[in-house]
């Protein structure tokens, strides 16, 4: 039996240590929420402050198996609370335990802090299939 995993590792600067920290109170909520609602010690991703001479970064990334949606939301909700502006995005891995058809690949998203939107995403699964089909095959 072959196990799927997503996998991925970013930053995200917040611009101070007290948003950092806010951040970071924010993830511990919403993981005490996932906890107490399934007793599944997972949330879809962990977060740190990263030690940087700001402290204003926090570091996403997944725990063993990542959820996409869920640091998407959890981005969208931290641009709202804490005023953050400008673009930000990061990329993904879909992986597998053993070797499969179409069970690699990855992509992308962008996100505009300041719309509090998703702007842009795209999958190398259906880059490749649209290059294979002539559809352009540029990257």
């Amino acid at each position: 039996m072959a196990d799927y995993f997503t996998r991925f590792s970013c930053l995200l600067d917040v611009g101070t240590p007290d948003k950092a920290a806010r951040a970071f109170e924010a993830f511990m909520a919403l993981r005490n929420d996932s906890y107490a609602a399934t007793e599944d010690l997972h949330c879809g991703f962990d977060l740190s402050i990263q030690n940087d001479p700001s402290g204003s970064t926090l570091w996403i990334r997944d725990n063993e198996n990542g959820d996409v949606e869920a640091v998407i939301c959890f981005v969208l909700r931290l641009a709202e609370e804490l005023d953050l502006a400008g673009l930000w995005g990061f990329s993904f891995a879909l992986t597998c335990s053993r070797p499969r058809i179409e069970a690699f690949g990855g992509g992308a998203h962008v996100i505009d802090l300041g719309a509090r939107k998703s702007i842009g995403w795209t999958s190398t699964q259906d880059w490749l299939t649209a290059a294979l089909n002539g559809e352009g095959a540029h990257a």
